[in-house]
């Protein structure tokens, strides 16, 4: 069955479970093991994506950027109203904007991101004044299946 016809229901574990098969495929192809799914509101799978920023030489194909970019063409709108972010990692500052740009209604993310983090760490993005909307957030969601999989990523790099 195609990923983007498989509903994942109310489960952020469930939904997780795929973000973290996206990551897999990153991983496989030399980028850092992200995965981003994008719910529509009753849970199905708009759209789906893992890091590219190796294989498309662009700093801003982030799994986020790609999975919003892609929900939205198939929406036809740049607003993702009652939808749900589903990544693998703390988005960075610039992904966080982004969906906050894109108006998610609920951002869940697996492991947490200390140093590079833009939502719980960092620049915090939605706490800022100048964010215009902000998603309800969910952290930790298979966390250390998250965890892991970067850390044997830069393990086997170094």
């Amino acid at each position: 069955m195609s990923l983007l016809k498989r509903s994942v229901g109310r489960s952020p574990g469930d939904a997780m479970a795929l973000a973290l098969a996206e990551a897999r495929a990153a991983a496989a192809r030399g980028d850092v093991p992200v995965g981003a799914l994008v719910l529509d509101p009753a849970g199905a799978v708009l759209a789906a994506a893992g890091n590219r920023v190796e294989a498309d030489a662009d700093p801003t194909a982030h799994a986020e950027i790609l999975a919003l970019r892609a929900a939205a063409a198939r929406l036809g709108t740049p607003r993702l109203v009652g939808c749900t972010l589903v990544v693998t990692l703390e988005p960075c500052a610039m992904c966080a904007q982004a969906a906050a740009l894109a108006r998610v209604d609920r951002l869940v993310f697996g492991a947490y991101d200390p140093k590079g983090g833009g939502v719980e760490h960092g620049a915090r993005v939605f706490e800022r004044a100048t964010c215009h909307h902000r998603p309800a957030v969910v952290g930790g969601v298979r966390e250390s299946a998250a965890a892991d999989l970067l850390r044997a990523f830069f393990r086997d790099r170094r």
